[in-house]
């Protein structure tokens, strides 16, 4: 149930019947038209810029257009104004009972209410973590990762059949580092002294990976030249590498449907299909590429490329491909990715990419729209860092990690939950402060607190009822009676809950996970601001002396928590029944 969007449906039908009478002309674009919460509640319910959006096509003022579409909306019974204000902005108020029978509905759907069709089944695949196999997850991986897992969720909500995937990758230089330097702890687990030299991992987590090349290989390895050894120190190391941050994401509570590795792409042909996908589309080309901007002629030394004609697509210049000595650009299997990824069938691309990836944005929008002809669209949300503070200093590197503070280090803190929520309490692109004093202080200031608090009072009414013999399943308490929910603060308490379906389709429509987090926060606001106003005014505590009151009052409470629920999952965060 979708209260927003039944008044907009109402709306349209109101300026259909319009047109179909004369008062308005045929082929009008209905789609700009909205409605929404005003910026003012004192100036209503909801608020449609419909007289704004169509007077200029209709041939007709703004103001006497609202006026005769506000007296229109005012005959239907779920409408108790319609009134006017300023040059043709159109605010409704609703009649007491819509907003009371909300709760009925939000209690008989369940967590699917807010559950939307708005994806209508495309097929959406979210590339997000795609870590170096080099060692565990670090705190920026993190964030990346409960972006894209939030947002997978999101979009699943909203009706969009989603893919969540790992591109691996280990196809390369990092990988033969990995492999030498693995093979430093491997001669360190016979008892010689490893080697660190400058430019290898040095990082503690690689000692396991050395005592388990000892038991595979014993010393057969020792001495011998990297012509021997690489390849296989490379493939071994790489694999339990990827275990580590398998189960580094497992602790995080993400699971991946697909893993896909760049290594695969070399030697199989799958390069040189993509290329010459693009090469029959007219879009590769040999030439010269002009100066980088601030090179000076002495230092840029012009040599014929294969390019790829970017540039039709966007971007700022053509890219290259193929170097001048005949080896792939690590464009080249960037292509070939994603050309795999538009030939799987799916109808959008979503990537989430550390900001140090920002050159990469047009690229590859550009070569997937040349791939796809247009068909597909791809998404880059890029993360800006996470800096973690402790006593409002910047917390020290991992020893182990050598050189980050791993993913781990942080779930064995605080929690997998905490770190999920955190994680999306800022907008994507912006940095982010994680304060450990914070995420564990019980105070408004931590949204984390502030959200499990309300649910955990919402159960601690629930328990108190049922203790007193009140029934208080949700069958039961969809059906009493909401009238009883007469005040000004439990209607706007359900008005809050009303907007939760147009935000998941908002939120899905602009890729936007945080704002389910400051969502929920607002939510929880609301709850903790009727909790407390009970303590001043006894009529609006939830249990009352009268039994119907009592269950109509809860029920409100328990959709309030029907909502946070399903909220969380999207985050996926575990709700609190109870805080200790």
């Amino acid at each position: 149930m979708n209260l927003f969007s039944e008044i907009r449906a109402l709306v349209i039908a109101q300026i259909e019947a319009m047109v179909a009478e004369g008062a308005l002309p045929s082929g009008l674009d209905l789609s700009n038209v909205a409605v929404e919460p005003p910026r003012d509640p004192a100036h209503g319910d909801m608020a449609t810029n419909a007289a704004m959006v169509l007077a200029k096509p209709a041939g007709q003022q703004p103001r006497p257009l609202a006026e005769a579409l506000a007296a229109r909306l005012a005959a239907d019974g779920r409408i108790a104004e319609a009134g006017v204000a300023g040059p043709g902005f159109l605010n409704l108020r609703l009649k007491p009972g819509v907003w009371q029978g909300l709760v009925g509905a939000v209690l008989a759907a369940g967590t699917d209410y807010g559950r939307s069709t708005l994806g209508a089944g495309k097929r959406v695949n979210v590339e997000f973590v795609s870590a170096n196999p080099t060692g565990p997850m670090h705190v920026a991986h993190a964030r990346g990762a409960v972006v894209g897992d939030a947002l997978a969720a999101l979009l699943a909500f909203a009706g969009w059949d989603v893919t969540r995937e790992y591109y691996i990758n280990d196809g390369g230089a990092q990988v033969d580092v990995l492999a030498r330097s693995a093979y430093e702890r491997y001669r360190e687990a016979h008892g010689l002294e490893p080697e660190i030299r400058e430019g290898l991992y040095p990082g503690d987590y690689l000692i396991p990976v050395g005592e388990a090349l000892k038991a595979k290989y014993g010393p057969s390895l020792l001495d011998k030249g990297e012509e021997v050894w690489l390849a296989e120190v490379r493939d071994f190391a790489t694999d339990l590498m990827m275990a580590v941050i398998r189960e580094d994401l497992a602790a995080l509570g993400v699971r991946m449907d697909v893993y896909s590795s760049e290594k695969a792409l070399y030697g199989t042909g799958k390069i040189e299909a993509a290329i010459n996908a693009l090469r029959d589309k007219g879009l590769i080309y040999e030439g010269v590429l002009e100066p980088p901007k601030g090179k000076t002629p002495d230092d840029w030394e012009p040599r014929e490329q294969t390019l790829f004609r970017s540039t039709a697509f966007g971007d700022d210049v053509d890219r290259p491909v193929k170097k001048s000595d005949g080896s792939w650009t690590y464009f080249a299997p960037d292509i070939a990715y994603h050309y795999d990824k538009v030939t799987r069938g799916f109808d959008e691309l979503i990537n989430i990419f550390g900001a140090d990836h920002s050159g990469y944005v047009k690229r590859l929008k550009a070569v997937v729209s040349a791939l796809s002809e247009n068909r597909v669209t791809l998404d880059i949300k890029l993360i800006q860092l996470v800096k973690l503070l402790k006593g409002g200093e910047i917390v020290k590197m991992s020893k182990r990690a050598g050189t980050f503070v791993t993913l781990r280090d942080l779930i064995d803190e605080v929690g997998a939950d905490v770190v999920r929520f955190v994680m999306l309490t800022r907008k994507n692109d912006m940095a982010l402060d994680f304060d450990f004093d914070k995420v564990l202080e019980q105070s408004k200031d931590n949204p984390v607190f502030y959200v499990q608090y309300a649910n955990a009072r919402i159960n601690s009414v629930l328990r108190k009822a049922r203790e007193a013999g009140i029934a208080m399943d949700d069958a039961t308490l969809a059906a009493a009676d909401m009238g009883l929910l007469s005040h000004p603060a439990e209607i706007a308490m359900i008005q809050k809950i009303a907007e939760w379906p147009r935000l998941v389709e908002i939120a899905a429509k602009g890729n936007e996970a945080h704002r389910v987090a400051f969502y929920l926060y607002e939510l929880a606001s609301e709850l903790h601001g009727l909790w407390n106003r009970g303590n001043d005014e006894p009529s609006l505590r939830f249990i009352q002396d009268e039994k119907a009151t009592t269950q109509a009052k809860i029920a409100l409470a328990r959709a309030v928590g029907v909502v946070i629920a399903s909220g969380l999952a999207i985050l996926g965060v575990t709700p609190v029944e109870e805080m200790r």
